[in-house]
């Protein structure tokens, strides 16, 4: 039983230690509620559980406190992945709500399982999901002072390994800040979030680079052919300095593996194995 969750890059301006500590903290208890929840509900249910968490702390980009693109809009995606089924679902700038990774979980029993814009939001209304403005004071102040990339970079994931020996990977974004509005992610393509039976991986980082690499398909497919998930995971890393992706994953192997790397230092992330673990 194994899980492991990221919340994105951090700066490594010294003047932002004390919001580094905050998003460690945070972390720490957010892996150790999902952990604890992991005990006794499948890896598909954890990481929408873990992520749902993530989403609702306005320190992370994801859900409440989401970055405002250039027309003062927030617009979310998120996409979880069940290695069991092999089901990928997600939504692609959704408005007003509050957790797209549940709306994404919804959509793994529908033949659509992808929506974006309004669809994603007429889905989210029709199947009960309320209107939500996930916009914060801070995020506005941002926004206008045109501030917003250079706090926080990335997004928020979690793999899980349950006691069933199952697989999964949820991730959500709230994008990079100030970007064309509708501009789409790596979060909710299976370039940043893939499992199956043999890993899971959910990546942050610049989601054009991201997918650039077919990053989390692609080490997800290599462990498959018999690598370990480091082998994996470095050998597609060391393909994104062709064109210096930015990029970070988190992940974990059907053997219990769990391994993380970054192409830039300072990924936030922690594990739960039978210790806890916060780095960054």
């Amino acid at each position: 039983m194994k899980l492991i969750i990221h919340g994105g890059f951090f700066s490594e301006s010294s003047t932002n230690q004390e919001t580094k500590k905050a998003k460690q903290d945070a972390l720490a208890n957010i892996v150790t509620l999902g952990y604890d929840y992991l005990k006794n509900h499948t890896a598909l249910e954890t990481v929408v559980y873990t992520v749902g968490l993530l989403e609702d702390n306005d320190l992370f980009n994801a859900g409440i406190g989401s970055q405002i693109q250039s027309d003062g809009k927030v617009r979310l995606s998120a996409a979880v992945m069940d290695g069991k089924t092999a089901k990928f679902s997600g939504v692609i700038n959704v408005e007003d709500v509050k957790n797209p990774i549940e709306i994404a979980q919804h959509l793994l029993t529908y033949d659509d399982r992808v929506l974006s814009g309004d669809g994603a939001q007429n889905f989210a209304r029709n199947n009960g999901f309320d209107y939500f403005n996930p916009i914060t004071e801070q995020r506005q102040s941002e926004y206008e002072v045109k501030l917003n990339q250079k706090n926080n970079i990335g997004t928020v994931g979690c793999v899980a390994l349950d006691t069933a020996g199952n697989l999964a990977a949820a991730t959500s974004t709230g994008g990079k800040g100030f970007e064309i509005p509708c501009r789409v992610s790596d979060s909710a393509t299976v370039a940043g979030n893939y499992a199956n039976e043999f890993a899971g991986i959910s990546c942050t980082g610049v989601g054009e680079d991201i997918v650039s690499g077919a990053l989390a398909a692609k080490i997800v497919t290599r462990v498959t052919d018999g690598f370990s998930l480091k082998d994996a995971s470095d050998k597609s890393f060391a393909e994104l300095k062709a064109f210096d992706g930015f990029a970070g994953v988190i992940g974990i192997a059907a053997n219990g593996d769990i391994y993380h790397v970054d192409s830039h230092p300072y990924m936030v992330w922690a594990s739960f194995d039978v210790n806890l673990q916060v780095f960054s």
